[in-house]
């Protein structure tokens, strides 16, 4: 398996070709971490050898993926979504909530080149911080202060998380929306861009997940600084999002094939899946640039790389329909 410095040096030496520009977060867990993320940053900026290209006449290289989806195509009048007064209701073009989901914010036109950000993350309770980083809340968000400095002093955007905001597996299903409120805005104050609200046990409900972003913005927090991130653990992940877009929330975190999981919560699956929550969005109206059928085709390969099944509903279907 490839240390992190050989991933960042790749990544950041041989970029892979897309319609558009590319994002890549990474996860920092304290300091040094972010230093060696600027060591491998500045030593690839240094090397100016060619990217080497992926094919099958060079069998020592990973195997490539299918092509990158492409933006789908839309009529000249982007998609209404669904206001968050009525859900049945499409808003007019005064309405104030009417943008289009974007993925990450940036746009082909917005972002000329692809960009790197990093992301620091605490939880919201103590004792499942304990058991993830090994320390209180107090400390973690401590150990995060010098790494926004620094980050922010090279100009790199940051990202912060909050791990169990509607439920722990070790203190229970009711977190208080109060300390998540709280931890978030401190995230925030401390320079973080933005912050990611995440269902870690995937136990949130529509009611929970509409009463945490009550408390949120009762605490002065715009819903332009969050993100939501849903384990489909219980199957309430599309139902937590919808919640989420009714009330202003434009990034939702997902993962194609729903990848991914939690260590420390027995039983939770991957986020939800990337192909199922365009397909809820597309359904809403709502325009989010991602070509399905390229993604559930993306989804379907990951999944047979990992030697895992595929968890997209839709992802499946949309492929089955596709099969001659």
């Amino acid at each position: 398996m490839a240390s992190s410095a050989e991933i960042l040096n790749h990544l950041f030496g041989h970029p892979p070709r897309a319609p558009a520009p590319i994002a890549y977060n990474f996860l920092v867990p304290n300091l040094k971490g972010l230093e060696n993320f600027l060591k491998a940053s500045e030593s690839a900026a240094s090397n100016e050898s060619p990217a080497p290209e992926t094919s099958p006449q060079h069998p020592n290289l990973p195997p490539s993926p299918p092509p990158t989806p492409k933006p789908e195509k839309s009529n000249d009048e982007p998609n209404p979504i669904t206001s968050s007064q009525d859900p049945n209701e499409m808003p007019s073009s005064t309405s104030g909530i009417d943008e289009p989901v974007q993925p990450g914010r940036e746009t082909s036109s917005t972002a000329p080149s692809n960009t790197m950000e990093i992301s620091i993350f605490t939880a919201a309770t103590e004792a499942f911080t304990k058991a993830n980083t090994n320390c209180t809340i107090a400390e973690s968000l401590e150990r995060c202060k010098p790494i926004v400095t620094l980050a922010k002093s090279r100009d790199i955007r940051v990202r912060g998380y909050v791990s169990v905001a509607l439920g722990c597996p070790y203190s229970g299903p009711n977190v208080p929306p109060s300390t998540v409120a709280e931890i978030t805005a401190t995230l925030l104050e401390m320079g973080a861009d933005e912050v990611s609200v995440a269902d870690t046990t995937g136990m949130g409900t529509a009611p929970k997940t509409q009463e945490l972003l009550k408390t949120l913005f009762a605490a002065g927090i715009s819903p332009h600084d969050l993100a939501l991130h849903f384990h489909d653990t219980y199957g309430q992940a599309l139902v937590n999002a919808v919640v989420g877009l009714e009330n202003g929330i434009r990034t939702f975190d997902s993962s194609v094939g729903g990848l991914g999981g939690c260590p420390y919560s027995k039983g939770a699956t991957g986020n939800v899946a990337t192909e199922d929550l365009v397909h809820c969005l597309h359904s809403l109206g709502a325009t989010t640039g991602v070509d399905l059928e390229e993604m559930s085709k993306t989804g379907a390969w990951i999944s047979k790389e990992l030697g895992r099944s595929n968890e997209s509903r839709a992802g499946k279907a949309i492929l089955a329909r596709l099969s001659p």
